[in-house]
């Protein structure tokens, strides 16, 4: 009796007790060739593919070329939200101390932080807030502080002038719309110059444990890059992604989707041979696949360097992730 075992690099055949059947000439030949086929094969599948051990290995019994091949055209709703909620599990442990990455230590400094962050980076915010808040700790103060010199502290964040108007403004509104107090309902911050529904979710999410998406440039661009929605306006895209995850999710999803974003999968030149959710992802091969050339493109603690806050959470230190340097220090 022949039992006969596939594997990944050619076929075997092994005894079960009893003589093996008689192989001619031709056979043994026949077989030789077809070994040598599929080494080669492997060989240049494993060339191919340069996604991670961990990330090739979440797709079990598939080949390395199907691991990232992307999901078929008529992929089903279920199977879109398995899709999703996989990969946000991927990236729960990638990133297990996925924060807001903007300094602040009460809702007002976050709500006037995430004002300050349009158009430029969280660093960069993080840097010059330190200054804002000494001076004008609070909503009263900074409704009532001098626009120019408001606006000179604020000229590192660009735009300086319109951020001014827009935190003096909503510090005004605040005093006189909420005793001075951050309102923690969606229907109240969205009224606060320069408050929208990203920033109102971002404060919502963090400084009142309330479930929100935070539709970001990021976090459009990987959520088109993933196929979980086709929808480009901020709006359709929350309600289109949200409806693929619990309400419970919204806010950790958002912190990894983005911290991928400015890691791993950046706009110009994705890390794709770094992505630990290569197997998942129909954007593989956009960007760099080569292991090692990929791995110099990783930014922040993925990357070794500093990250974004000055004052991170512990958790984020106990990582191995390194407080940025403050304004003015090179």
């Amino acid at each position: 009796m022949v039992v006969r075992r596939d594997s990944a690099v050619g076929e075997q055949d092994s005894g079960g007790g009893k003589k093996p059947a008689k192989t001619t000439k031709g056979d043994a030949v026949k077989k030789a060739v077809t070994k040598k086929a599929a080494v080669k094969k492997t060989a240049a599948v494993k060339k191919a593919v340069a996604a991670p051990k961990k990330a090739t290995a979440a797709v079990k019994g598939a080949s390395a070329a199907k691991a990232v091949a992307a999901p078929p055209k008529g992929e089903s709703r279920t199977a879109l939200v398995r899709r999703a909620r996989r990969i946000n599990r991927e990236l729960a442990e990638v990133f297990p101390y996925a924060h807001p990455e903007l300094d602040f230590e009460n809702p007002f400094q976050l709500v006037v932080a995430t004002v300050l962050s349009a158009q430029t980076t969280d660093l960069r915010v993080n840097q010059t807030t330190p200054s804002l808040f000494a001076k004008y700790p609070t909503p009263e103060d900074l409704a009532a502080a001098n626009p120019e010199e408001v606006e000179e502290i604020l000229r590192p964040t660009g735009f300086f002038r319109a951020k001014t108007k827009s935190v003096i403004g909503l510090s005004k509104a605040l005093v006189e719309l909420f005793d001075g107090e951050v309102p923690g309902r969606l229907e109240d911050l969205v009224k606060l110059p320069g408050v929208g529904r990203k920033t109102a979710f971002v404060v919502l999410g963090n400084a009142f444990g309330r479930p929100g998406i935070t539709v970001d440039t990021h976090f459009q661009r990987l959520v088109r890059r993933w196929q979980w929605t086709a929808e480009t306006d901020p709006d359709k895209i929350e309600a289109a992604v949200g409806a693929l995850f619990p309400k419970s999710d919204w806010t950790d999803l958002s912190h990894h989707v983005i911290w991928h974003g400015r890691r791993i999968c950046h706009a110009r030149k994705p890390a794709c041979g770094a992505c630990p959710i290569a197997p998942l992802c129909p954007a593989y091969g956009e960007g760099e696949t080569d292991p090692e050339k990929a791995r110099k493109l990783l930014k922040y603690e993925k990357g070794g360097f500093p990250g974004q806050r000055l004052n991170p959470p512990q958790a984020y230190l106990d990582a191995g992730g390194r407080p940025a340097p403050p304004l003015g220090s090179g």
